[in-house]
């Protein structure tokens, strides 16, 4: 028997790609999922594929549209915030609308999210919390303007909730991936080690979710290599350069 099933989980960005995959585990695993994202369009075709979910539209930029999807949304056990947006951008091409947009989604749409989920999550001293990170987080790498402080901002997050929410009942957990096969990375022209799909990035995240475990980071040895360029000194990392 899963861990998963007869639970409720909202699973924010869900309308495809990781979210989608995500979602389609958990209903497959026994769970009910309450489907957010902008598209409600999109989010009723993926629900009534799924069987076993709730559509429910929701913008995380708007903290209006938060506010209200949370009053629609009922009693839940657990929360998956994977809403996110990347666009490759070199400081050479500077675009701070970009960045500040990549930023918006991929950091403060959680802190909006958190606001609202997390006071009640700790009032019943119980509730589930998976931040979909990224192995970008680690590590300042070419070409993340936005995108990497975005996620290196989620892991801090985490790293701090962790902390703060040991014996309170709630568990929080970050998922670090890798390069995952979707439209934002197509657009991608360098080499991506390790590139998984979709639906092998969504095993894993479920498998983290079924496990007291904090940090899960994949794919390996990919993640060790991001990884351990933090422990090298900054002539090495850097050299040529």
């Amino acid at each position: 028997m899963s861990t998963l099933e007869g639970k409720t989980y909202w699973v924010i960005g869900a309308s495809e790609g990781l979210g989608r995959e995500i979602a389609k585990g958990l209903v497959d695993a026994g769970a009910h999922v309450v489907l957010s994202a902008r598209s409600g369009k999109r989010l009723q075709q993926i629900a009534w594929a799924l069987g076993s979910a709730t559509p429910l539209a929701m913008d995380v930029t708007d903290a209006t549209s938060v506010q209200d999807a949370v009053k629609n949304l009922g009693p839940i056990d657990g929360v998956v915030y994977n809403a996110g947006t990347y666009a490759p951008m070199r400081s050479q091409e500077w675009d701070s609308q970009t960045a500040l947009g990549m930023l918006e989604v991929n950091f403060s749409g959680a802190v909006r999210v958190l606001g609202h989920i997390l006071p009640e999550f700790v009032a019943k001293e119980s509730g589930d919390i998976t931040l979909i990170g990224s192995l970008a987080g680690y590590q300042g790498l070419p070409a993340a303007v936005g995108y990497g402080a975005s996620k290196s901002a989620l892991i801090s997050l985490a790293e701090t909730m962790r902390h703060d929410l040991r014996g309170s009942g709630v568990t929080i957990r970050i998922v670090n991936p890798g390069f995952i096969k979707t439209r934002l990375t197509d657009m991608n022209d360098f080499s991506m080690p390790q590139l998984m799909s979709a639906e092998t990035a969504a095993e894993h995240v479920l498998w983290a979710m079924q496990t007291r475990r904090f940090r899960t980071d994949f794919p390996r040895p990919f993640s060790w290599a991001i990884k351990a360029l933090t422990l090298l000194p900054d002539w090495l990392v850097y050299r040529g350069k």
